[in-house]
């Protein structure tokens, strides 16, 4: 059938309505593009769809600078022209809020480098004699093998086709696992999740390899099991605001630098303007520091964070840097084990940056303390939707809302928004 985009998803395709009505999702599509198409299969409410020709192009497409474009699923928006690009995805914060029920007027979206991400989750697969190091084809369980890609540092790039040939050798590796890499300042972090115990070759051979190509550390852990170190060139080492923090292998950071620091700008940027010297914060998801440390040079902090690592690592650099007075760390799972209203009584203001699932059960309680400033930083404009409803229910207000454009040419949008008691 011949069909016209009329718009972009949520997820980067172009959607179109078959002759009954029903949605039909058209990835590396525009609107107003006129497209030849057969529908594939189901997909929610509608179908998924192939697209055997394009008819009519929209005179926003661009040559994609990746070769992989259209097989990886990293990426879903490269043949799109910058500014409406970058205009739709302002427009997904934009949209979240109104489904809340809230409004705001949107910052410029902040954009972020090509050849900056400096965290990558790669998906192993051992196909005969070959392994295959890339990442996952857009809803599918295919690894695409990466021979470009136009996202990621160039340091971390150069690691794959020498971590493609040592992991031929190496019986750690029986059909697949997956390999997180974190460019930090003291050199590349690498954590291999795998389905086979490393042997004493593979020490070795992972040793000499860590050495031959500067990686700082390399740990292995059998499936979600606790990681352990292989071998440790130099202590792994990356810093938060100033302050130099050892993180646990495979840590959450922030995808760029850019990124990051616009994050801790728009979150500071949205504190109360005048804070007590006394004055508290409360921090939720912590991770390993990322804001704390920013946070404690305008106030006392209190960070909670699940993750036992990362806790060890968040209050091993404040007490190095001799602030623990002003930082205090608790280990909380914030999804089952909430910090109650009660608990948040007397902040000055409530920073949270929760993982994708966004705080279903964490941000009632913050609703119901009522602290005059919440500053939620977000991954995930659906979820933002939910947890904001819940604040505008309680009263709140949205004074200002930072789209950050953390994840170049991909759907994901990652946003700071200020909530102000009324």
């Amino acid at each position: 059938m011949e069909v016209r985009v009329e718009r972009i998803g949520a997820d980067g395709d172009g959607i179109a309505e078959m002759p009954d009505g029903v949605p039909l999702y058209l990835a590396a599509t525009l609107p107003g593009e006129t497209v030849r198409t057969q529908p594939l299969r189901k997909r929610g409410e509608g179908w998924a769809g192939q697209v055997e020709a394009v008819l009519a192009a929209s005179p926003e497409r661009a040559d994609p600078p990746c070769p992989h474009f259209g097989t990886c699923g990293g990426c879903t928006l490269q043949h799109w022209q910058e500014a409406p690009y970058r205009a739709w995805k302002a427009g997904l914060l934009e949209a979240a809020l109104r489904r809340a029920g809230t409004a705001a007027a949107i910052a410029s979206l902040v954009p972020t480098p090509p050849g900056a991400r400096r965290r990558m989750d790669f998906a192993l697969r051992r196909q005969g004699t070959l392994v295959v190091v890339g990442l996952h084809a857009a809803r599918a369980a295919e690894v695409v093998d990466l021979s470009a890609c136009p996202v990621l540092h160039p340091e971390l790039f150069a690691l794959v086709a020498p971590l493609r040939a040592a992991l031929r050798g190496l019986r750690l590796l029986r059909r697949e696992g997956s390999a997180v890499v974190n460019l930090l300042e003291s050199g590349a972090d690498l954590l291999l999740r795998t389905d086979a115990e490393p042997d004493t070759a593979d020490r070795t051979h992972l040793a000499a390899f860590s050495q031959a190509y500067g990686l700082c550390r390399i740990s292995w852990a059998r499936g979600t099991a606790t990681p352990e170190t292989l071998c440790l060139l130099r202590p792994p080492v990356t810093t938060l605001s100033g302050v130099a923090v050892r993180p646990p292998p495979g840590a959450f950071l922030q995808a760029n630098h850019a990124g990051e620091a616009a994050i801790v700008a728009a979150v500071l940027a949205g504190l109360p303007e005048k804070l007590p010297a006394r004055a508290r914060v409360a921090e939720l998801y912590a991770g390993c520091g990322t804001l704390t440390f920013a946070l404690a040079s305008r106030a006392r902090v209190a960070a909670y964070e699940g993750d036992a690592d990362s806790v060890t690592a968040l209050r091993s650099a404040a007490n190095a840097q001799g602030v623990p007075g002003r930082i205090s760390v608790e280990q909380r799972d914030l999804a089952r084990r909430p910090v109650t209203a009660a608990d948040l009584a007397g902040f000055a203001a409530v920073v949270l940056d929760p993982p994708y699932g966004g705080a279903a059960a964490q941000i009632a309680q913050v609703a119901a303390a009522r602290p005059k400033r919440v500053v939620y930083v977000s991954c995930n404009p659906v979820a933002l939707a939910r947890d904001a409803a819940l604040l505008r229910e309680a009263g709140y207000t949205v004074v200002s809302a930072v789209p950050i454009d953390q994840f170049l040419w991909s759907a994901r949008l990652e946003s700071v928004v200020v909530f102000s008691a009324a």
